[in-house]
């Protein structure tokens, strides 16, 4: 059975804007292409797609570490939860109806990992009690404003794990209490 983890990027007051983020460190990268390269897929809302469908391209300034996550990025399947979108990209399924079962379905037929990312699409899973763990990576910036990570209320967590992640990057792991 598939673990659906949720994680991302946030500042130390709980926002995910990426573009106030900025990019992370080198030390981070290597993580996240490794981290990718070891899952079985990932899972998006339409918002989170859209963003991440940058890594679709393959651009003249990117330097080796653009390359390499660009690459583990387009061979991994990707679900993409969205009921506006007709279409989707390569590597890439449209759920757009019964989403519950949907998902129920992929985690009962796959095995390892699969990212979940997107607040919004994270809360609505979290709802229906279908996120296994949870990891918030804290970047040292207060943004004071943007999309939060969790886009309602927390759910009841316990704490697992901590880990560094390069210079300045801290990973909490919680799971449902």
């Amino acid at each position: 059975m598939a673990k659906l983890v949720f994680g991302l990027m946030q500042s130390l007051d709980g926002y995910v804007d990426h573009m106030e983020l900025g990019p992370p460190a080198p030390s981070a990268v290597r993580h996240f292409v490794e981290h990718v390269r070891n899952l079985t897929g990932m899972l998006y809302g339409r918002r989170m797609y859209e963003i991440m469908r940058y890594w679709d391209d393959d651009l003249p300034d990117w330097d080796a570490e653009d390359r390499d996550f660009a690459a583990v990025w387009q061979s991994k399947p990707k679900w993409v939860v969205s009921r506006s979108l007709t279409s989707v990209g390569p590597n890439a399924t449209l759920v757009a109806e019964n989403i519950e079962a949907a998902i129920r379905e992929l985690k009962a037929k796959l095995a390892g990992e699969i990212d979940v990312a997107g607040p919004d699409l994270a809360q609505s899973l979290t709802d229906l009690g279908l996120i296994d763990e949870y990891r918030l990576y804290f970047r040292p910036l207060v943004l004071g404003r943007g999309k939060p990570f969790f886009a309602g209320p927390r759910p009841p967590l316990r704490f697992v794990a901590s880990d560094l992640i390069g210079e300045d990057l801290i990973r909490l792991t919680y799971v449902p209490a």
